[in-house]
This record gives C-alpha cells, sequence and structure tokens, in this order.
C-alpha cells in the first residue's frame, strides 16, 4: 500500500518514490507509487498537480482498492522517479480547508449554526450553513472572531482514533468509516473526522474574508476566501478602486458620492434627451403632415429607433384621420397605424403581406409592427406598401 507523505508530511513538496505499478485506460496512464505527496480529490477538495520525472500529473485519484492512481499523459522513463508537487495549489488547498473548518466551527459557536455543505472552487469557497436569517451583523461577528483565532495561532493536530476512542471525543459530526478513523482537531475549539490536507496552525491560515452572502431556501450560502487568495482579491479591488481614485482625482472614500452624482447627471441628460426627442417628434409630425395631404403618411428613416417612430405614427394618428407607414433602415422595423379614417386592419394586413418579404409581426386593427432579415426585404415591403395604399387614398 502507497505510503501517504500527505498525511505524514504535509509540507513535502518534492520527493523520489519507485514506480509500483500502472495501467492504460482510454489513451492515459494511470501509475502507482510507493509513497506520494499526491492527494487524490475526496471530501471537498481537489487533487494535487506537479509532475512526475517531468511528466504532469493530471489528476490524482482514489482507486477501488485505496491505491492513489496518478493520471500522465506517458509513462516515466524510470523505475525512480523524482516528484514534485505544485506547492502553491497545495498549500492554497490546505489554507482553504483549515480556514473552513475555522470558519465553520465559528458559525456553529456564535449561531448554532451546522455546515451542510463545504465546496472549494478556483475563484470562491462556500459553505451552506443551516442559518436563513443571515445578516451584515452577523457576518461582522464571524469575521472577527475567525480572524481572532487566526491571530491567536491555535494549533491544528491530526491523528486517527478507533471506533472506542471516538466516543469520548466530542466530534462535530460522526464520520462514515468505522476505522482509519482520522481526526483534525483545532486546539480549544473542535474535533472534527476530516481526510483533507490541513495547515499546522491557524496562524497559518493568514486570514479570512467572507465576500457575500446568498440564501439557499432554509439556509444560507458564505461565498469566502482565505489567506492568498483573500491577499490577491484585495489587491485586485484596490487596485480598481486606487485607479478610480485617480480617475476622478478624489480619494477613496469620496468616490461613492462621485458615482452618485454622476448616475444624477446621467439620469438629467436621458430626460433631456426624451424632452427633446419628444420636442422633435412633434415637428416631424406637423413636418409630415404638411407635405402628405391624402389621409397616406409615409416616410422612411435612416437612424430613429423603432420607438422613436411609435411613438410619431401614435401623434400623426392623433392629431389627423389617417394612414401612416414608418420605417427605420437602422433597426429594420416597420410601424402601421390607422386613426380609423380607411378600413384597413393594421394587423390583418402584416399578416397577409409580410411572408413574402421574410417579414415578422403583427399586431391589432389600430396598430402593427414589423421586423425584417435583412434592409432590401425591408425597403421591398415598404415599397409595396406604399404602391398599394397611395392608388387607394386616390
Amino acid at each position: 500500500m502507497t505510503k501517504k507523505l500527505f498525511y505524514t508530511s504535509p509540507h513535502t513538496s518534492q520527493w523520489n518514490s519507485k514506480l509500483m505499478g500502472c495501467f492504460k485506460e482510454n489513451d492515459y496512464y494511470y501509475v502507482t507509487l510507493d509513497e506520494t505527496a499526491f492527494y487524490p480529490e475526496g471530501g471537498g477538495q481537489p487533487s494535487d498537480n506537479g509532475t512526475i520525472d517531468g511528466v504532469d500529473v493530471l489528476d490524482v485519484i482514489k482507486g477501488a482498492d485505496g491505491e492513489i492512481l496518478h493520471k500522465l499523459e506517458k509513462m516515466p522513463s524510470s523505475k525512480i522517479v523524482h516528484c514534485e508537487l505544485d506547492w502553491s495549489r497545495r498549500f492554497d488547498h490546505m489554507q482553504s480547508h483549515s480556514g473552513q473548518h475555522l470558519l465553520s466551527a465559528v458559525c456553529r459557536e456564535l449561531f448554532d449554526a451546522n455546515t451542510v455543505s463545504f465546496h472549494l472552487g478556483k475563484e470562491y469557497l462556500t459553505i451552506d450553513i443551516s442559518e436563513s436569517d443571515w445578516t451584515e451583523v452577523h457576518t461582522i461577528a464571524a469575521e472577527e472572531k475567525v480572524n481572532q483565532y487566526i491571530i491567536e495561532n491555535r494549533q491544528l493536530l491530526t491523528y486517527y482514533v478507533t471506533k472506542e476512542q471516538l466516543q469520548s471525543l466530542p466530534v462535530v459530526k460522526m464520520p462514515k468509516v468505522t476505522e482509519n478513523i482520522r481526526i483534525v482537531e483545532i486546539e480549544g475549539i473542535e474535533y472534527n473526522p476530516c481526510g483533507g490536507t490541513h495547515v499546522e496552525r491557524t496562524g497559518e491560515i493568514g486570514m479570512i474574508k467572507i465576500l457575500k452572502t446568498e440564501k439557499q431556501k432554509d439556509h444560507t450560502r458564505l461565498f469566502f476566501k482565505c489567506g492568498f487568495r483573500a491577499l490577491k482579491d484585495y489587491s485586485e479591488g484596490l487596485g480598481i478602486l486606487s485607479a478610480l481614485s485617480n480617475k476622478f482625482n478624489t480619494g477613496r472614500k469620496d468616490i461613492f458620492n462621485r458615482v452618485e452624482k454622476l448616475e444624477h447627471d446621467h439620469k438629467q441628460l436621458l430626460s433631456t434627451i426624451e424632452d427633446l426627442k419628444l420636442e422633435n417628434a412633434k415637428f416631424l409630425a406637423d413636418s409630415l403632415l404638411a407635405e402628405n395631404k391624402e389621409g397616406f403618411i409615409y416616410h422612411i428613416f435612416e437612424e430613429s429607433s423603432l420607438k422613436e417612430l411609435q411613438y410619431l405614427a401614435a401623434m400623426i394618428v392623433k392629431k389627423e384621420k389617417a394612414l401612416v407607414l414608418l420605417a427605420s433602415r437602422k433597426d429594420q422595423k416597420v410601424i402601421f397605424s390607422n386613426s380609423g379614417q380607411l378600413p384597413i386592419h393594421c394587423g390583418q394586413y402584416f399578416k397577409a403581406e409580410l411572408s413574402p418579404f421574410n417579414g415578422k409581426g403583427g399586431g391589432s386593427e389600430q396598430t402593427a409592427q414589423a421586423g425584417f432579415s435583412s434592409q432590401d426585404d425591408l425597403q421591398a415591403f415598404y415599397r409595396f406598401t406604399v404602391e398599394k395604399f397611395s392608388q387607394t387614398s386616390d
């Protein structure tokens, strides 16, 4: 059986080992070693990465017989192999897993909230806890307590106990296994059955920062980062704040006020633009009415939006009894409105005539709209409709 250095010597990052066995499956090789520091995925913790004689370790899994299998693209060239662990990844997992234990213990200590699930992802760590009414007050209290325990540099001990010895320990939860029961003890805080890798003292976790929370039915999901992940997140956030501070030529504390002012100014600008659009629509309506005396008003616009055409058409039919056809090249849309002067059902007309022009749309008796897949189709339908109703109005 392979000696598991990730338990006996968790800080080992380089070692030599003997190649014990190998089999090939789906073009990949799976090798076993007489001793390994590569941790296999399990218990919410991802597997380790690294190299064996320079060959990348793609995955590490636990076989059905308990052996540790290392997935490789090709076989190492010798029986005695040099192994190197991706230490930054391993230590990140150690910080994260130990941080999760500590944060879960604090949630249980302060709020009697148990952890029901744990996920160690590439971006975030999450725990789901049995507390549905979590607030910012809970977050602040949990952060202060968990980081206080980190500062106190409590010892983490890992050891095996028998089923009988387990009965005397106040464990967080009972393990599923009945032998080789591994306990992770945080000094003075908790006893937790766990098969993952951990730091030796809480100080190695560095810090824990809760980033956000989400309600999950009867639970709350906490998103957090530990150690170097938290430092990287802080550095990225600080970089963004510093860039905004320079852009606005103001202190970081005043950025929010500047953004609020920008939002206010933007809303005022949008309101002014809408007022100008209304005035322009009134002018256009009067202009089109003046140019078209026969009860059928039509025009094709280059840049106007469908919303603008809808408003313009509504304004025209409100002013005069008319049939109105307006088109937008930019949006490739047409609006068709009837004030009631002609016995035209706009929606039915579109339903009957759009198909040959690859148009899709519909509407009511008074107004309808349609879109086209190309400007050529739009223009063809526009010309067809203009010709049809110009003759009708005559």
